[in-house]
């Protein structure tokens, strides 16, 4: 496999990997920590030992990105609480930073930590549209809406010099596949070629993620992702452009965000936002440990409320993963959550994002021809 590290200054005082707590934030990073993950043997803990070290010498966090050849490029999931059955991630890690990522937990499979390395250790994969192309080409290959960045965001910045996930566009818009796309960067408009023709044919939709609208408050949940006002002039472009926009309010955090709820939907209507989803905080896994890091260095007058909260919702826990309950919770709080999107979405006219095939058409899926190649002799025919 193939290394690289990508351009431009990181700024850090952690060179990766590191396991355990830093001693200090690590700029324009999302995780206080490089916790070891569930698999590991060892777990290593940063301890301050009263010695002042210069560390102005120590070489920044810089993003490294290793090539991957995978055999299959379509996931596919049987989750009852999830409205498609398949879908695609372009890279694993993802460096826009959110903390609250419940895909972090995936990176410890690979013997990285759900943390620091989650952000900065990513994983591209540049022959995915050629193995979609195969796939899509198979006998007997049945169509169903796709979900283009389910994990991990399919246009994060490391997409803009790899365009990955544009030449993975460029199979669905030739076969007539449908897609729905799920991002928080405005990096989808370079692509508004290839998806604005597709959805005038019912074949494409994008959900933009708005988590607040507080662009401090965002700069330190999701430190390399786009500002909140960025977030809501690409629904504008994308609603201009043709292409259905969902505004997604997620995730919703007890204390942290969740008031903002009706603003973020009525700012996403106001961008011409067609339809409208949430998700409450999910913690999953090692993501417990790393959320409770951060408010405990970034808001530590509010953790424990915040925590105390995010466990009225979770039956006492901090996180509960049956499909029943895990996107949506339970108790008064997450029961309040949720009549106050109903109520909202329908008095501002939002429809329900849950994508359908009444919403994306599978109908006009065709193989192309192959072309023609030299000295084939049906060419002369």
């Amino acid at each position: 496999m193939d290394r690289l590290e990508t351009a431009g200054p990181v700024k850090g005082p952690v060179k990766g990997p590191v396991k355990g707590p830093v001693k200090g934030l690590v700029k324009g990073r999302g995780a206080v920590s490089n916790r070891s993950g569930r698999f590991e043997r060892e777990s290593v803990e940063a301890v301050d030992d009263g010695w002042d070290i210069d560390d102005s010498d120590v070489a920044p966090l810089r993003t490294q990105v290793t090539m991957e050849t995978p055999k299959k490029i379509i996931t596919r999931n049987t989750s009852p609480d999830i409205p498609y059955d398949r879908s695609i991630n372009p890279y694993k890690g993802c460096e826009h930073g959110c903390v609250y990522c419940f895909a972090r937990p995936s990176h410890t499979y690979m013997g990285l930590s759900a943390g620091l390395d989650f952000e900065s250790r990513l994983f591209a994969k540049p022959t995915a549209a050629a193995l979609l192309e195969a796939e899509f080409s198979k006998p007997g290959y049945v169509p169903q809406i796709i979900q283009l960045g389910a994990n991990t965001d399919p246009y994060q910045p490391v997409e803009r010099d790899l365009k990955i996930t544009r030449s993975i566009l460029k199979v669905f818009a030739r076969f007539n596949h449908p897609v729905s796309i799920i991002t928080k960067s405005a990096l989808i408009t370079r692509d508004m070629d290839i998806l604005a023709p597709m959805a005038a044919r019912g074949l494409a939709a994008v959900g933009v993620s708005v988590t607040t609208l507080d662009g401090k408050l965002a700069n330190k949940l999701e430190p390399r992702a786009p500002r909140p006002d960025i977030r809501l002039a690409t629904i504008r472009q994308l609603t201009d452009a043709g292409i259905p926009a969902i505004v997604m309010a997620a995730p919703m955090i007890p204390v942290l965000n969740d008031a903002e709820l009706e603003n973020i939907m009525q700012a996403g209507v106001e961008h011409g936002a067609v339809a409208a989803a949430y998700i409450l905080l999910r913690l999953p896994l090692e993501i417990k440990e790393l959320f409770t890091e951060w408010l405990k260095t970034h808001v530590p007058d509010k953790a424990a409320h915040v925590l105390a909260q995010v466990r009225d919702t979770r039956g006492g826990e901090l996180y509960r993963s049956d499909f029943a309950t895990r996107m949506r919770g339970t108790g008064e709080r997450a029961e309040l959550l949720a009549q106050r999107f109903h109520l909202a979405r329908k008095r501002l006219g939002l429809a329900d994002a849950r994508p359908s095939e009444r919403q994306l058409d599978t109908a006009q899926f065709q193989v192309p021809p192959m072309p023609a190649k030299a000295g084939d002799q049906l060419a002369l025919f």
